[in-house]
C-alpha cells in the first residue's frame, strides 16, 4: 500500500494545507544528488538522489529518515562543505559553489578549543573576521548572557558541564550573527532535561531574530515541537518522501507545545513512515 494511500484511512491526523508562502526561498536544492566514488573507481551509489525542497525565510524545518540516508550529507552540502554530484543548491538565491558566510554550522560535539576561554572560543568566528577586540568582547558577553552563561567567560571547557559546553556552542555559533542555522543533532549527547531547556533557548532566539534553520534529529518529538514543517527521508539512497506541515502554536516555546495533544498522533505517523522506510530497505 502507498504511503498516501494508507494514512487516508487514518483519521487520527489530517494533514493541513500548506500555507501561503509570506517569505522569500532561503535554502533551495534542485534535483540534487550526491556519490562518494571510492578511489581508483568512477562510479559509486548515490548517497542521496532527486533531493527536492525550499525552506522560506524565518522557517524552521527538520529532516528525519533512517541511519544512512544522507541527512547529514544535505546539510554538508547546503554549507558549501561538499558540491553535488547532479542538481545545484541554492542559499539566500545564489547557487552554492563553496563555504556560504552567512550559514552556520552546529554539530551534537561542542567542538571547543581547550586552550581558549569560553569567551574566546564565543569570540572565534567574529576574531577570523578581523572585527576589533572590544567589539568582539561586547557580543560575546550579550551572547553568553542570553544562554544562561553568566560569569563563566573567563572558564576553560574542561571546567564546564556538558550542556554548559553545548550552550557555549550555541553562542559561538550565533556570533557572526548568521542569517541560516545548519543543525546537526545538536542535542543528542545531553540528558533529558538539560536537552529540553537548550531546545527552549535555542527555539526563542531562532523565533525572536527570524533565522532560517534546517534541523537534523532522531528524537521525533524534539522535530515536531521545534519546526514549521517536517521532511521524511526514504532510505539509501536518500529522498524525501513526504512532507509534513507542523501546523500548532507555540514554536516558539517547545515546552508549551509538547503538552498539545495533537503531538502524540502526528509523532505516530512518523514512526510509520519511518517503518516503511526500513521496510523497503530491507526487501
Amino acid at each position: 500500500m502507498a504511503v498516501k494511500e494508507m494514512y487516508a484511512i487514518a483519521p487520527q491526523w489530517k494533514q493541513p494545507a500548506p500555507k501561503e508562502d509570506l517569505e522569500p526561498t532561503e535554502i533551495e536544492f534542485r534535483q540534487v544528488g550526491k556519490c562518494f566514488p571510492a578511489k581508483g573507481k568512477s562510479e559509486a551509489p548515490f548517497a542521496i538522489r532527486n533531493v527536492n525542497f525550499k525552506i522560506r525565510r524565518g522557517e524552521v524545518v527538520s529532516i528525519i529518515g533512517p541511519s544512512g540516508c544522507g541527512k547529514s550529507t544535505i546539510l554538508n552540502m547546503g554549507s558549501g562543505l561538499y558540491r553535488p554530484s547532479e542538481g545545484e543548491v541554492f542559499v539566500g538565491g545564489e547557487a552554492v559553489t563553496g563555504p556560504v558566510r552567512k550559514v552556520a554550522f552546529m554539530l551534537q560535539k561542542d567542538l571547543l578549543m581547550p586552550w581558549r576561554s569560553i569567551r574566546r572560543n564565543v569570540e572565534l568566528g567574529l576574531e577570523i573576521q578581523g572585527m576589533a577586540k572590544e567589539q568582539r568582547k561586547v557580543i560575546a558577553e550579550d551572547l553568553l548572557n542570553r544562554c544562561h552563561l553568566q560569569g563563566f567567560a573567563d572558564h576553560y571547557p574542561f571546567q564546564l558541564s556538558g550542556g554548559m559546553r553545548q550552550r557555549a556552542a550555541l553562542a559561538r555559533t550565533l556570533a557572526i550573527d548568521p542569517q541560516v542555522l545548519f543543525l546537526d543533532e545538536p542535542f543528542s549527547a545531553l540528558d533529558a532535561q538539560t536537552k529540553m531547556i537548550l531546545q527552549q533557548d535555542l527555539a526563542q532566539m531562532l523565533y525572536q531574530e527570524k533565522k532560517t534553520a534546517l534541523f537534523i534529529t532522531h528524537d521525533l518529538v524534539e522535530a515536531i515541537a521545534m519546526s514549521d514543517r517536517l521532511l521524511v527521508m526514504s532510505a539509501r539512497p536518500g529522498t524525501i518522501v513526504e512532507e509534513i506541515v507542523v501546523d500548532l502554536p507555540f514554536r516558539e516555546n517547545p515546552l508549551e507545545r509538547r503538552k498539545l495533544p495533537e503531538i502524540g498522533p502526528l509523532a505516530g505517523r512518523l514512526m510509520e513512515l519511518l517503518k516503511v522506510g526500513e521496510d523497503t530497505e530491507l526487501h
